[in-house]
């Protein structure tokens, strides 16, 4: 369908759909513990089965405009991706999410990927607000909420629970009205 240059390390963000199960699930079982240490996503797809299920409940939200899901390739290989978690174009919100991979850590592909996304939300789309939740613990992705210019709101404390414990979860968000300035006055630095 698309495929779309992240840069010229070979990365692209593409479509990832219930027909990549297999790739999919290759993918998860590479960064299983690496995924899982802030966030449940992809915990129940230990099988081609249910890999396939996962990824047909974001091609589901996609066709009811309420969430989608996109996969990160370097060089050829699924090594993350990113998402509309979230999606409402009626209330002009949305949040998006990310995971990763250990082997695609630290290259700034959510990052890029995310500038895409939002892009796509904010000038095509109409979303108004755009959110991001990170656990407190999560270092890496509280930074790319920072990079993408967003303004912390605050702290749901220990309202999640998970892995037997409650983690405290961050609130990042970007407005419209900041994220066109902040691309405009890029593009000003840029000349």
């Amino acid at each position: 369908m698309y495929a779309i240059s992240l840069g010229e390390d070979g990365a692209e963000l593409r479509p990832l759909e219930p027909w990549h199960a297999e790739e999919f699930l290759a993918h998860l079982d590479r960064g299983r513990e690496f995924i899982g240490r802030h966030i449940p996503f992809g915990a129940n797809a230990t099988d081609i089965d249910s890999a396939r299920e996962l990824l047909q409940s974001y091609a589901d939200k996609r066709a009811a405009d309420t969430g989608n899901l996109h996969g990160l390739w370097l060089d050829g290989k699924l090594v993350g991706g990113v998402l509309f978690l979230h999606f409402d174009a009626e209330l002009g919100t949305s949040e998006v999410g990310c995971w990763l991979e250990p082997a695609a850590a630290g290259r700034g592909l959510v990052t890029r990927a995310m500038r895409i996304l939002i892009d796509w939300a904010v000038d095509e789309r109409g979303i108004h607000r755009v959110e991001w939740q990170a656990s407190t613990a999560n270092e890496p992705s509280i930074n790319v909420a920072r990079r993408l210019g967003m303004s912390r709101d605050g702290v749901l404390r220990e309202s999640y629970p998970y892995r037997g414990g409650r983690q405290d979860l961050e609130v990042w968000s970007v407005l419209a009205p900041e994220w066109r300035d902040a691309r405009a006055r890029a593009a000003r630095d840029d000349h």
